[in-house]
């Protein structure tokens, strides 16, 4: 793991996507389990379960995410459609590995073709 100036874990490639979540902690061990990610770094609240911030590293790119915080003006509100493409070779391996950690294919699909809802 690169460190960056700031003793933060570097931020991989010119784009990191920062998912805001319901249960960052969740979401953190389902990349890990389904991509093979890296957790680099976390900032739990100060709350109890709550993650303010935690940075994955993900195919050599970062991903970050957090939880909800409205009380602070950073609520969940429902997604305008996103998604995020992992480039890999062996789509089947990584389609099971996915689906193994919880991913949900659409209903009509049973061949693997990269498309699942995280959990």
């Amino acid at each position: 793991m690169e460190i960056a100036a700031n003793g933060q874990p570097k931020v991989l490639s010119g784009v990191a996507a920062y998912l805001m979540v319901n249960d960052a902690n969740a979401a953190s061990q389902f990349y890990q389990e389904a991509f093979a990610a890296q957790e680099v770094s976390r900032m739990p609240a100060g709350d109890g379960p709550r993650l303010l911030h935690v940075h994955l590293y993900i195919n050599g790119a970062s991903v970050m995410l957090s939880d909800p915080f409205p009380e602070h003006g950073h609520g969940l509100e429902a997604p305008a459609a996103f998604s995020l493409h992992l480039a890999v070779t062996d789509v089947e391996m990584w389609w099971d590995r996915a689906v193994k950690a919880g991913g949900v294919p659409p209903m009509d699909q049973a061949t693997p073709n990269g498309s699942f809802r995280a959990p």
